[in-house]
């Protein structure tokens, strides 16, 4: 039977190469291979379970018949419970029509592109990022890629973004990073937010503005001396121009109860929810009426993410030191030190080497396969992030990653290395 086109979109949109990768792993899983699957952000609730006091609040919600439709932007309490949140935890403050609850991250920054961006708009955003490109693509915009360098830890620059601005309607900002693990400094989100300024200082009534979409889902999630830094804390007027995207997903491990939310100028709100309406992308009720009242318990909060920090940290630092040992013994492989959320960026350089059968590895796909299939690792190449096909980094994420296992993972990594023709 012959292919019959469908609209532009079903043709042209590339699904989720993590999703995909990870669909590729699990075949081999079933098949009885012991894969290190380090590829999806997610976490294994055996390992990382939600908080206990959340779970028995969302038991006791459905046991309230919390099971109908809730209203299009959030439930109030909720909304209420996040500008309490928020105030108190990063000193932000939002009225409940300045919230929009939805179920996730994700139709919440569609949401946000649909409501800012029209077709033919320049976007700018960092490559790598998490799925901005395929955004820009199903809002056919213009795509106002930056690629970014390890010595500025894979973030943009406000020299980088000051190349695009003139025109541009959206930019596209994560601190911590997804996929990165690294953070915005405090001057350098400074700089952008007064070129931000500046620029919308500089248009006309009639044209459009430049708004900054923040997404900070793992603002909680920072280690050592990180500091996460927001641009609204940094320059008030920029509350104007900034959409932010957050919820519990990655904070209390969360991923799968789909709480999240949005805060911005309550015009931007008010279309994100006339939209969302049409999408039906709501946070189940149940969930949304538990979380305002888990999120209330500053005590318990507290206590979770302590404990929660600490066994993510322990692992990425891990991870980190041994890959700074196979550095140090002479292997082609890199990492960045962990700065924040739950993932690790490593190098693995190895494209021109020849296996142990002969051939050689002559793209980064063939490392990636390479690693699959040697070292038994699974980790996610940053061209699935918007980089370049040929990029040597790779996120790790340790949201499903066991202690005991590493010891395993490290020799089965060598082994595969020492293979290798050098």
């Amino acid at each position: 039977m012959s292919h019959q086109p469908l609209s532009q979109l079903a043709e042209t949109l590339i699904g989720s190469e993590i999703v995909k990768l990870g669909n590729a792993i699990s075949e081999r899983i079933r098949n009885g291979e012991k894969i290190y699957n380090y590829t999806i952000g997610d976490f294994d609730p055996h390992i990382f379970p939600i908080p206990q006091e959340l779970e028995d609040l969302i038991i006791e919600s459905y046991r309230q018949k919390n099971t109908n439709y809730p209203p299009g932007d959030g439930v109030l309490e909720l909304k209420q419970t996040v500008s309490s949140f928020i105030k108190e935890w990063e000193g932000l403050d939002y009225k409940t029509d300045e919230i929009q609850i939805a179920c996730g991250g994700r139709p919440l920054i569609y949401t946000i592109f649909r409501a800012i961006v029209d077709k033919g708009d320049k976007v700018i955003y960092a490559a790598p990022s998490w799925n901005n490109n395929h955004y820009v693509h199903m809002t056919e915009s213009v795509h106002c890629m930056i690629d970014c360098l390890q010595e500025n830890d894979f973030m943009p620059t406000a020299n980088d973004i000051a190349k695009h601005i003139k025109g541009a309607t959206l930019i596209c900002l994560c601190s911590p990073q997804n996929p990165t693990g690294t953070t915005l400094s405090k001057t350098e989100l400074e700089k952008i937010c007064d070129l931000v300024l500046a620029e919308n200082n500089a248009r006309g009534a009639d044209q459009k503005k430049l708004y900054l979409m923040y997404d900070q889902m793992y603002w909680a999630l920072t280690y050592g001396s990180t500091q996460h830094y927001n641009p609204v804390s940094l320059r008030p007027e920029m509350k104007a121009y900034t959409i932010f995207v957050d919820g519990i997903t990655k904070a209390f491990s969360s991923t799968g109860l789909r709480v999240g939310w949005s805060l911005g100028p309550s015009e931007v709100i008010s279309k994100m929810k006339a939209i969302l309406s049409h999408l039906g992308a709501w946070a189940p009720m149940a969930e949304q009426k538990a979380v305002a009242r888990y999120l209330l318990n500053t005590q318990q909060v507290s206590n979770y993410l302590k404990i929660f920090k600490s066994a993510l940290e322990e692992r990425l630092h891990a991870i980190y030191n041994g890959f700074l040992d196979l550095k140090n013994k002479g292997y082609l492989v890199d990492a960045v030190a962990p700065q924040a959320a739950i993932y690790l960026t490593v190098k693995v350089d190895l494209k021109g080497k020849k296996t142990a059968a002969g051939n050689v590895l002559e793209t980064q796909a063939d490392v990636t396969s390479y690693l699959l299939s040697e070292a038994k690792l699974a980790i996610v190449p940053f061209s699935a992030f918007g980089a370049d096909h040929q990029n040597p980094w790779y996120r790790i994420s340790v949201g499903t990653c066991k202690l005991e296992d590493l010891p395993q993972v490290f020799s089965g990594l060598e082994k595969a290395l020492q293979q290798l023709q050098f």
